[in-house]
């Protein structure tokens, strides 16, 4: 069973900046391109960045203004977003999800998805 579990969220002051983590299990991680999605409340949820196998990117937003960096390691199985600079319009649910082959999709093709971690920007 693939499972997928957000950490690092909080309430921050804006211009702070936070790392994610989206820890994996039930699946071949270092095959898997992994994703980062948002949903501010009341919005609709928006994708990020999506990371491949081999660490190549796709910019799912451009409106992140280069503030957002997907990473990963594959001995952790784990997926991480840095967010610098964060501002109140930041505020949302952030979520990964995992794609199902090594290269990203598109971004209404992932999957399978964690159950998200609450980030909070106060100005």
């Amino acid at each position: 069973q693939v499972q997928l579990m957000e950490s690092g969220g909080g309430l921050v002051q804006a211009g702070e900046s936070l790392k994610l983590s989206c820890t994996t299990s039930g699946l071949t991680f270092a095959h898997t391109a992994m994703a980062w999605f948002r949903q501010a409340l009341g919005k609709e949820r928006e994708g990020l960045q999506c990371i491949s196998w081999n660490d190549g990117v796709d910019h799912y937003s451009h409106s992140d203004q280069g503030r957002f960096t997907i990473s990963r390691d594959n001995a952790k199985n784990t997926v991480y977003l840095q967010i610098d600079n964060l501002a109140p319009g930041d505020s949302a649910v952030y979520y990964c999800a995992a794609g199902s082959s090594y290269i990203c999709p598109g971004p209404s093709a992932l999957n399978c998805w964690g159950r998200g971690t609450q980030v909070s920007v106060s100005s």
